[in-house]
Parts: structure tokens; C-alpha cells; sequence
């Protein structure tokens, strides 16, 4: 089970106010640490939970270690740019070959076009 099932059947079987808001609160806490509940769990420590909330956040770090779930290292998301690796000679190379028969075909593009229309209107 995914670690949000996990937070998902938490929701149904604890339906107060206080779990709710503590159960939002690891999502936020997610959303920052990448999904790594471990991280997640260490950043609420700091912060007042609801009453009751310590309760359901203990049972939330149980069930994700039992499921294999609490300590997970994510990659970065695509386009991260704090995680771009530096560019090297190789790739600008490409990059140039690339736009350059890019720029090819679109002029070339271009003087099939005229000749055609030179064809049909006759202006040179």
C-alpha cells in the first residue's frame, strides 16, 4: 500500500477534527520533504498538533514502516533547477547541430513556398 492509502484509510477510521487537521498537516509536510514521511514526521515535531494528532501520527509511522513506506528517497521532480546538471561540450554540440538543421528545413521551407507562389502569381 502506498503511503497515501495509508493517510486515506487513517481518514476513514479517524474521523474527528483534530486527526483530519493532524493528517493534512503530514500531507503539507510531504509536499516539502518529498514524500519522506521520516523528514515529515521530524518537521511536525517542532510545531503544536492537535490534541489527539500524536496518537494518529504514531499510528501513521507504524503502519508505513510495517508497508515499508516511512523512509522513502524520491528523485526530484523534472525540471528541478536546483538538480540540472551542468551543460558540456557534447550537448552544445547536439544543441547546434539540432537547431541548425531545424533552421535548414524551415528555410528551406520557406524557398519551396516562394517558388510556388512565383508559379502561380508570377512576380519575378
Amino acid at each position: 500500500m502506498s503511503l497515501y492509502g495509508i493517510i486515506a484509510d487513517l481518514r476513514r477510521e479517524h474521523p474527528t477534527p483534530a486527526a483530519s487537521k493532524t493528517l493534512d498537516m503530514v500531507v503539507a509536510e510531504l509536499g516539502q520533504t518529498r514524500d519522506n514521511l521520516r523528514e515529515g514526521i521530524e518537521r511536525l515535531e517542532t510545531k503544536p498538533v492537535p490534541t489527539g494528532g500524536r496518537a494518529v501520527l504514531e499510528e501513521l509511522k507504524q503502519r508505513a514502516e510495517a508497508e515499508g513506506v516511512y523512509d522513502l528517497e524520491r528523485p526530484p521532480a523534472p525540471g528541478d533547477p536546483d538538480d540540472l546538471e551542468p551543460i558540456d561540450e557534447s550537448q552544445v554540440g547536439i544543441a547546434v547541430l539540432l537547431g541548425g538543421s531545424g533552421l535548414l528545413a524551415a528555410g528551406l521551407g520557406i524557398f519551396v513556398l516562394l517558388i510556388g507562389l512565383n508559379q502561380i502569381l508570377h512576380f519575378v
